[in-house]
């Protein structure tokens, strides 16, 4: 898939001659760098404390069926929203 980024220049620089060192594509390099990074399961969760714990609440049975039903509500009154209203 394609995407775009806003990466820092400075940034841009050093993933392109690090890749470029190690004779491989731009592209790839930023593809292994964040399967590396979901692997050490390091997201952001040192800037939001509470991201440690939104994950245990679908362990919780009562917790799981009441984010289920909340889903519902949600997609149900999506479903209700007329496009026309939009133009």
């Amino acid at each position: 898939m394609k995407t775009t980024l806003e990466i820092p220049d400075d940034l841009f620089r050093t993933v392109k001659a690090t890749a470029a060192s190690q004779g491989i594509l731009m592209k790839q390099f930023i593809t292994a760098a964040l399967e590396e990074k979901l692997a050490a399961g390091t997201l952001a969760q040192d800037d939001k404390p509470w991201m440690k714990f939104a994950g245990c609440m679908a362990q919780d049975p009562e917790m799981k069926a009441e984010l289920i039903r909340i889903e519902k509500i949600i997609e149900d009154e999506f479903g209700q929203v007329d496009e026309d209203d939009w133009k």
